[in-house]
Parts: C-alpha cells; structure tokens; sequence
C-alpha cells in the first residue's frame, strides 16, 4: 500500500466575523451577542470583527470567575 503526504499550511486569523466568533466560543450566532462582552473593531471597509484576543480574555475571564452575572449580562440588554 502506497502512503501520501499532504502538507496543508494554514494561517490563522486574528479577527472574526460573528459568525466564526460564536463558533470560536462555542455558543449559537443568535446567543452570541446576548452573553458575549467583547465589542466588536470597526474595520476601515465598514465591516465590524472580532478580535480572537479579546475573544481569549473573556473566556478566560469565565474561568476564573470574574465573568458578569445572567443579571448583570440581562441588565445590559434592558
């Protein structure tokens, strides 16, 4: 049996849409923005991403218990 090797060289992306940012995190599109802190960096095209750093620093944040409260985050929204 012959074997292959495919080389695939990726390049990770620092900026997200919100689509890609939910997904990176691990929650639906619809949800992201109801309990996802972070704001998004207006780029000079007009579109608005996600910066995986902050993205990062957020999660983090979850761990460590600094993370807002369900009334904290629905105070937000009101």
């Amino acid at each position: 049996m012959s074997m292959a090797m495919l080389n695939i060289r990726m390049t990770p992306r620092r900026m997200l849409p919100l689509r890609e940012a939910a997904e990176y995190v691990g929650v639906p599109s619809k949800r992201f923005a109801a309990v996802c802190p972070v704001t998004p960096v207006g780029m000079p095209d007009g579109s608005r991403l996600y910066d995986i750093r902050d993205l990062d620093r957020w999660l983090d944040s979850l761990k460590s218990g600094d993370a807002l409260s369900d009334d904290e985050i629905v105070g937000k929204l009101g």
